[in-house]
This record gives structure tokens, sequence and C-alpha cells, in this order.
């Protein structure tokens, strides 16, 4: 009885390791800083000056938008880091590096790239996204949240979100709350109509927090602490898992019963369930550091990399 057992629990553990490999890919012009997914097409945003659009069945690129090149130090014109992308109705919201370390924001609509903040603006935006389809939401190094008008080029509110530097904010999924994470390790859920604090996430986290997600009332981080938290808004509820290195992505499911993170420092991710803390699949195959982990559906995910290839993986 005892033989039988240690067998039935070895091949326990087998399985428990077996590594799941991606099931396809997109290839980006550049190492991809952000993705979003929406109505089939999938946008990347690459260090490669542009974001690529790609049919999510066919794998192929469709379109290519490009932002101008930026001069260096020396004078010479290098390609502008498009740091983030965003999506809402035919509209496509581009974050990107200019001189001296601040950034400038374009929106593509109809053919064409207008210039909403430049240099001149002097801001050092880290995250920019989407709250309607005339309104910003912009994440500074600094920790100031910003609500920006884009008709009229002049901000609603701006809030302090606390002393640390910023590191990330997410959105749910109605837009009203944003979720904003940053070096002291605590979260905090702002009001997006006026930048009021609703609540306070502490005491989990110990140190910054990388990334953050937030679905269905389930909020998700990846932190330097090498902790995944899990945050129940509805229940009150939270806990963390450890992990043995950095975590420095983290994703939901879109019914926030999933979530994935960057597990070890072979940037294999981990998947398991929100509710039992049990585990579904580890994923491997990519090699260099996670920027992102971004669910299709329940069965399917995305993830980037300081890497030209976009992994997909399936969930048996």
């Amino acid at each position: 009885m005892k033989i039988i057992l240690s067998i039935a629990l070895l091949i326990s553990s087998l399985l428990a390791l077996k590594l799941e490999m991606p099931v396809g890919g997109y290839k980006s012009s550049g190492a991809v800083t952000d993705i979003v997914y929406k109505d089939a097409k999938l946008y990347s945003a690459t260090d490669a000056g542009c974001v690529d659009v790609f049919d999510i069945k066919t794998k192929k690129i469709i379109q290519k938008i490009e932002v101008d090149k930026i001069p260096d130090f020396m004078g010479d014109l290098v390609d502008s880091k498009v740091f983030s992308v965003d999506v809402i109705e035919d509209k496509i919201l581009l974050l990107s590096q200019t001189k001296q370390g601040f950034r400038r924001v374009h929106i593509y609509e109809n053919g064409k790239l207008q210039q909403l903040i430049s240099f001149k603006d002097a801001l050092s935006i880290a995250k920019a996204k989407f709250l309607d389809s005339e309104t910003l939401l912009f994440g500074l190094l600094s920790n100031e949240i910003i609500s920006y008008d884009i008709k009229t080029k002049k901000q609603h509110w701006l809030v302090q979100a606390s002393g640390a530097k910023f590191s990330n904010f997410a959105l749910n999924e109605d837009k009203s709350e944003v979720v904003i994470a940053d070096e002291s390790g605590d979260l905090k859920i702002l009001r997006t109509k006026d930048g009021s604090l609703k609540k306070l996430l502490a005491g989990q986290n110990l140190d910054n927090v990388f990334q953050v997600d937030y679905k269905n009332g389930i909020i998700a981080t990846a932190g330097q602490d090498r902790r995944v938290v899990i945050y129940n808004t509805r229940l009150g509820s939270a806990y963390y898992k450890s992990a043995p290195f950095l975590i420095y992505s983290v994703g939901l499911s879109p019914s926030g019963k999933l979530v994935g993170y960057a597990s070890d420092e072979n940037n294999n991710i981990t998947v398991f369930k929100t509710g039992s803390k049990s585990k579904v699949g580890l994923f491997g195959g990519n090699k260099m550091t996670l920027t992102n982990i971004v669910f299709l559906n329940e069965r399917e995910f995305l993830v980037s990399s300081d890497d030209r290839t976009i992994n997909l993986y399936k969930i048996k």
C-alpha cells in the first residue's frame, strides 16, 4: 500500500512539473512594452518606434503606426520607444519617448496621427489609457494621476496618489475606478470621476509593486518582494503566494477567476485559481523578462517580453 501511494505521489509530482509551451505566436517589430486585445485585433507597442496591429487569427501585421524618431544625447536620430498603447472606438492612443526623458502622447484616428502632449509640456508620463473617447488617464513617474480632456487639452483633475514613485495602474471594466501601484507596496483605488480615494489596500506587498491588474472585483499584483497578491474587493479579503524570484508581470482572466504571473527566473508563467488558490499549469518558452500577461478569454492568454515574440498559450 505504501509503495502504491509513493508511486501515485511521484506521478502527481511529475505531472505538476510539466511545462506547457506556446501554441502560437506573433512577431513584433521590436521588443514589446505593452499589448492590448480588442475586437479580434492585437495591438503591440514596441521599442522600435511603432505600434503593430495584428489580426488575432492570421497572426499577421495588418497595420503599423509609427511615431517620429527623436534625437539622442549625441544628436543622432533614434527610434522613439512606445511605452503604452490603448484603443477605444476608432482611436488608438500612443505614449512614447521624447527628448530629455519626457514623454509625448499621440492619438491615431482616420489615418492621421495627432500629437496632444509634446516635449514642451515636460511631462514624465509612465502610462496612458483612455477613460472614454474624450478623456485620457495619465500616470506620471512622480505618482501624480491626471484626468486629461482631449478636446480642450486641459486637465479635469490632478491627484498626488502618494509620495512613492509610480509603477503601474489598472482600470476596472467600466473605468469608474483605477488602482494605483507604486514603490510603497500599498495600492490606492481612486474614483476616476474626480480622483478621490475610495480605498487603501496595504500590508500584503512589502516593496515595489511592478504591475497590477483589476478584473471583476479581483485585484492581482506582481511584487518585487516575490509576492503575487490577490485582493477580493467585494469580500474585503486578501492573500499572497510567494515565488523564488522577482515577479515582474501579472494578468487576470476576464472573470477574475484565473491569474497568471511570472513565477521564476526562467520567465515561466504559473496560472492558478484566485478562489481556491489551486494551480492550473506552468507555461514556458519566453526568452526575456516578461512585460505583459493578457487573457483573451478563460482558456487562452498572451505573454509579451523584452523580445519581439508575443506567445499564445492555451490552458488544457
